[in-house]
């Protein structure tokens, strides 16, 4: 099966996305925009909160393996457009000359610690850039006009929302089941939920389940279909959906607590 993007693809992807972002934002009428997908966030919010998270997550890799995060100072945003973009291009840069100066193997503080994904400056990588994705398709419909992410993007991103956002240790509270997501550039995964938690894995072809004492549940869709109903940026109506649609109810609303 395919392997995860390489380090040097999820930071050129990662500068390209954030381009794409900045693209958005200065063909927006005003910064004063409101975001639909990111409900009571203006432009404005967004760059601040994208922003905000590229120096934070510099200064974590910068700090390399810790039990905490590093504390930050806040930074000042600017208000005027082409400042507020600039100071966002300064922010990106923190992030991926950090990374750059870590490489992919260091370890780092993260906050998934009981997930699937490593705790490393790799992982942290492949998280940012979905991030600075998603942000990006908000931008862009606030101002209109949102396109697809790239594939190789989307594929991705599937991939590490499961891995880093979905699995973990802590105790599915329902009866067990089983997820599987299907995207139609031929990628396939499954998610196993039961006391001992969710742990997911790459489906060599779409397969059925058997145990009728599972409850059984498939999403299809394009691979950005399928991140963006996993970032709550579309709905299971956006899906073909096969099975039990409860179980994506019951995992929307699972909010684990380690």
């Amino acid at each position: 099966m395919e392997e995860t993007l390489e380090f040097a693809d999820l930071l050129r992807l990662m500068d390209e996305r954030s381009d794409a972002f900045r693209a958005a934002v200065a063909a927006a009428p005003s910064l004063d925009v409101r975001v639909p997908t990111c409900p009571e966030w203006t432009l404005l919010d967004l760059v601040r909160h994208l922003g905000e998270g590229r120096r934070r997550w510099a200064a974590i890799v910068a700090a390399g393996p810790a039990d905490a995060p590093p504390a930050t100072p806040t930074p000042v945003v600017p208000r005027d457009r082409e400042d507020l973009l600039a100071w966002f291009t300064a922010s990106t840069g923190e992030l991926l000359d950090a990374l750059r100066e870590a490489g992919p193997e260091r370890g780092c503080w993260t906050w998934w610690g009981s997930s699937q994904a490593p705790q490393t400056t790799g992982a942290v990588a492949r998280h940012q850039l979905q991030q600075v994705a998603v942000h990006t398709y908000d931008a862009q419909v606030a101002v209109g006009g949102p396109q697809p992410l790239p594939d190789a993007v989307a594929l991705d991103g599937v991939d590490e929302f499961l891995t880093t956002c979905v699995a973990t240790t802590v105790a599915w509270p329902h009866a067990p089941a089983i997820v599987d997501y299907h995207a139609a550039e031929g990628r396939s995964w499954r998610i196993w939920f039961s006391a001992d938690g969710a742990r997911t894995a790459r489906l060599p072809t779409p397969a059925a389940v058997e145990d009728p004492a599972v409850a059984y549940v498939a999403a299809w869709g394009t691979a950005h279909e399928l991140v963006m109903f996993c970032y709550g940026r579309l709905t299971m109506d956006a899906l073909r959906i096969d099975g039990d649609r409860r179980v994506f109810d019951q995992l929307i609303a699972w909010e684990p607590e380690e």
